[in-house]
């Protein structure tokens, strides 16, 4: 009885949050599209008065020379630029204190988030605390927390998974509690995204697959929860089509510029949908993982996504069936528990042909109960699931990703 009344304060929430997120007003970044794309936005930050950027990367990429081209065009416009290149693959608090001392030392009056989803993250929680130097980024978890806007925030991915270059999201770890919890607010969406596919050529497989798979579960999350929307449906739709037709593309071959170009839109269509319809359980076991492990959240979400779509198949039957039709895996006519079923096999089937794990590595028996009750702690009652999920079926769904 009890549980049958929580679930159905649960949907109440959902529903109250699918009309919030219809009326809402999101803002769409200005896009700047295709090869060497990089290079336009030194003008766009001119154009807009600003003198001094701080561009938050990390060391990685800065000794694979990658902010080169941005840096030269930065320079060529007469724009100053402090580098912030601390930020760690799983950013920490301390990393976002680190960034904001620095930028109030050096006088900066704007942001670039120049990587993956680390850098962008951790330079949108830096413009939050810039902001709000009152709030703390623990008091500044979950929804519509941060007050003031953010100094201008540009966003260059150089990985086409996170979506981060679109989202309301930042997630940031907090390793005093190995706890990873997301920052969501319309202040944090990014004023510019640059998709530059030359970017990402240098990307190792690896990285492209997960980080793929990553951008993959965004469109299908926000697809079969309960508060997607024409736009949202939109989107998920046509990243999904995108990613089947370009992921192994890239995959194998790094250097195809077109696989890599629409891999960046993909990114940005699922990006653009879970803002608006939110994600699933895949995204709460995973936050949890990498807070307790360090599991890079795309390698989490591509080895846990078909466990919970064989979770809730029943109940996402006909929406799963709809998306195996968009992505070009099946035909009108079909039947939806055919058609959802396949969705489910290509997931598996791109995991195995990329190499990616069937498991986690770093999973203990032992601290499945705790890695459940976070993760369901995360969803509930935020995530507008298909099915929702008992301790018990968190516990057994985990427990088939040990080693």
């Amino acid at each position: 009885m009890f549980w049958t009344m929580k679930k159905k304060l649960y949907r109440m929430q959902h529903q109250v949050m699918k009309v919030a997120s219809a009326v809402l007003p999101f803002p769409i970044p200005v896009l700047l599209t295709g090869p060497g794309s990089v290079g336009k936005l030194a003008e766009n930050i001119r154009i807009r008065g600003l003198k001094h950027v701080m561009i938050v990367t990390d060391k990685i990429l800065m000794g694979l020379h990658l902010p080169d081209g941005l840096l030269k065009s930065l320079t060529e416009n007469n724009i100053k630029y402090t580098i912030y290149d601390k930020v760690q693959p799983n950013p920490t608090i301390q990393n976002v204190e680190d960034g904001r001392t620095l930028y109030k030392q050096k006088k900066c009056d704007s942001l670039i988030g120049f990587g993956g989803g680390s850098p962008i993250d951790c330079a949108k929680i830096i413009g939050a605390r810039l902001s709000n130097p009152y709030l703390s980024v623990r008091r500044m978890k979950g929804l519509f927390r941060v007050i003031l806007p953010t100094p201008p925030l540009f966003c260059v991915p150089t990985t086409a998974g996170t979506g981060s270059e679109t989202t309301v999201a930042a997630v940031i770890s907090d390793p005093d509690t190995h706890e990873k919890f997301a920052i969501s607010d319309l202040k944090l969406i990014p004023k510019i995204a640059v998709l530059d596919p030359e970017l990402m050529v240098g990307l190792p497989p690896h990285i492209t697959s997960t980080t793929g798979m990553d951008a993959l579960t965004h469109a299908v999350e926000a697809y079969i929860g309960l508060n997607g929307n024409k736009f949202t449906d939109e989107n998920a739709e046509n990243a999904t089509r995108l990613i089947f037709e370009n992921l192994e593309k890239a995959y194998k071959k790094g250097t195809d510029l077109t696989a890599r170009n629409n891999m960046a839109l993909a990114s940005f269509y699922g990006g653009s949908a879970f803002t608006r319809a939110y994600v699933g359980y895949v995204h709460a076991i995973a936050h949890t993982l990498g807070g307790m492990y360090g599991v890079p959240h795309g390698l989490a979400n591509a080895v846990i996504l078909p466990h919970v779509l064989e979770f809730c198949r029943k109940e996402a039957e006909k929406k799963l069936a709809q998306l195996a039709i968009a992505g070009g895996i099946g035909e009108k006519g079909e039947s939806d528990k055919e058609l959802s079923k396949r969705f489910i096999e290509k997931v598996k089937s791109m995991n195995k042909k990329m190499k990616i794990p069937a498991y986690i590595k770093e999973l203990r028996e032992e601290d499945i109960p705790h890695i459940a009750g976070k993760a369901l702690d995360e969803a509930h009652p935020d995530y507008p699931v298909p099915r929702i999920m008992t301790q018990e079926e968190c516990e057994a769904l985990i427990r088939k990703l040990l080693p």
